[in-house]
C-alpha cells in the first residue's frame, strides 16, 4: 500500500460570520438549502475525509460549486476551515504559526492555476526564477533551475519571450516549470488544463504524466472533466453539493459507481481506455501457452491497449502475466471487446438482438 502524503480529516468549511457555531448545525443533519435560507451561511465542504497517497496523483473531481477548489485551497491553508484537520507528511497545516505556513508555501507546495497566474511584465525565464527567487535562491542557482525546467516542459529557445507571446499552452507550460523549479514535493493543479483548447488540454495531460513517472510527486489535481479525472488520477474523489460521493481508483469508479450521479458521469465512459486486462480474465490459467496461439500482456494493461496488439498480431488469445512473467488467466478478442463496450452500447445491442430474434419467430 502506498504510503500517504496528504490526510484529510472531518473537514468543514462554512461562508459567513458564525461559521464555527454553524458546524454544529449541520452535523446535527441541517441542509446545505437550510442553512443558507434560515442562517444565511454558505456550505462549502461537509465532512470531508481523504487520504491521499504519496508519489501519485490524487484527483478530486465535481461540477461547478461541488466544493473541489475549496478543498484544494484548504492543503495550503489559502482558506481557514470551519472544522478539521490537514495534515500533510504528518504535519498539521492547521496548527502552523505565520512562520512556518510561510516556509511550507516556499519549500514543500506548490499550485498551479488554472487561469496560468504568470507576472506580464517579466520574460518566461523570470516568471520561471521567481518562486526560486522567493526561496532566496542566488541568481546563478536562479536560471541554473529554471533553464532544466524550461526545456524539461518543451519551451527551450522562449526564454526571452514574454506570456502574451505566447499561445494559452505554452503559458501553461510555463505555469508548470514555474511550480517544478522550487522541487515542493506536493503539486497542486486547481482545473490547471480546463482553459485550454482539447487537443493542447490532452498534449498537457501526457505531458504531465509523462513527467511524474520520472518525479514521482505527489499530485492533486482539480478538474471538473471526467475523462481528464480518469486518465490522470492513480486515485479520484468525486464531490457534489461540498460532499464526497465516492472515492476509489479510475477503475472501481466505472464499475462500480456508487449511486446514480456517478453512474451518469460513467455511463459513456471509453472503457477500453480504464479496465484493465486481469479484470476481465479468464482463470485458472493455462498450464503453457503456445506462442504462435496467444501473446502475453502485462498484468496492467487497459483493454484499449490489448484489442490493438491483438489487431496487429492477428491473433484472437492473449495471456495475462504478472512481473515475473507467471500467466494469470486467458483473455479472447471477444471477450476483450464486451469488457470495452459501454452500457449504452451493450443495451442497444442488446436491443438490436432482441428485435432480431423476435423477427426470426414464427407470427
Amino acid at each position: 500500500m502506498a504510503e500517504t502524503a496528504i490526510k484529510v480529516r472531518n473537514l468543514y468549511k462554512i461562508f459567513g460570520n458564525n461559521d464555527r457555531a454553524m458546524v454544529e448545525k449541520v452535523k446535527q443533519g441541517l441542509s446545505k438549502t437550510e442553512l443558507l435560507a434560515e442562517y444565511g451561511h454558505v456550505l462549502g465542504l461537509r465532512d470531508i475525509n481523504i487520504d491521499m497517497p504519496a508519489a501519485s496523483i490524487q484527483v478530486v473531481m465535481g461540477l461547478s460549486g461541488s466544493g473541489k477548489s475549496t478543498l484544494i485551497r484548504h492543503l495550503n491553508r489559502l482558506i481557514e476551515p470551519s472544522a478539521g484537520e490537514v495534515l500533510v507528511n504528518g504535519e498539521d497545516v492547521l496548527k502552523m504559526s505565520a512562520k512556518q505556513l510561510r516556509e511550507f508555501r516556499r519549500h514543500k507546495i506548490s499550485m498551479v492555476f488554472q487561469r496560468f497566474a504568470l507576472l506580464p511584465h517579466k520574460t518566461v525565464m523570470d516568471n520561471v526564477c521567481y518562486g526560486l527567487h522567493v526561496m532566496g535562491k542566488s541568481k546563478a542557482e536562479q536560471r541554473k533551475a529554471a533553464a532544466r525546467w524550461i526545456e524539461r516542459v518543451g519551451l527551450g529557445g522562449y526564454e526571452d519571450n514574454y506570456p502574451a507571446q505566447l499561445s494559452g499552452g505554452m503559458q501553461q507550460r510555463v505555469g508548470l516549470a514555474r511550480a517544478l523549479a522550487t522541487d515542493a514535493d506536493i503539486l497542486l493543479m486547481d482545473e490547471a488544463f480546463s482553459a485550454l483548447d482539447p487537443l493542447i488540454r490532452t498534449d498537457m495531460q501526457t505531458v504531465l504524466l509523462d513527467l511524474q513517472k520520472e518525479l514521482a510527486k505527489t499530485i492533486v489535481f482539480i478538474t471538473h472533466d471526467l475523462d481528464e479525472a480518469l486518465r490522470l488520477g492513480d486515485k479520484i474523489a468525486i464531490l457534489r453539493d461540498g460532499e464526497i460521493v465516492q472515492q476509489g481508483t479510475a477503475q472501481e469508479i466505472v464499475l462500480d459507481p456508487a449511486d446514480e450521479y456517478i453512474s451518469s458521469f460513467v455511463r459513456e465512459v471509453n472503457r477500453g481506455r480504464v479496465i484493465q486486462a486481469e479484470t476481465i480474465m479468464e482463470t485458472p490459467a493455462p498450464a503453457s501457452v503456445a506462442a504462435s496461439e496467444s501473446f502475453p500482456v502485462e498484468e496492467g494493461t487497459v483493454l484499449e491497449e490489448v484489442a490493438r496488439r491483438m489487431t496487429e498480431e492477428g491473433i484472437d488469445n492473449a495471456h495475462v502475466v504478472d512481473d515475473a512473467g507467471k500467466p494469470l488467466g486467458t483473455l479472447t478478442m471477444r471477450s476483450v471487446m464486451a469488457g470495452m463496450a459501454t452500457p449504452v452500447l451493450k443495451e442497444a445491442l442488446e436491443e438490436e438482438t432482441g428485435v432480431a430474434e423476435a423477427e426470426k419467430q414464427p407470427s
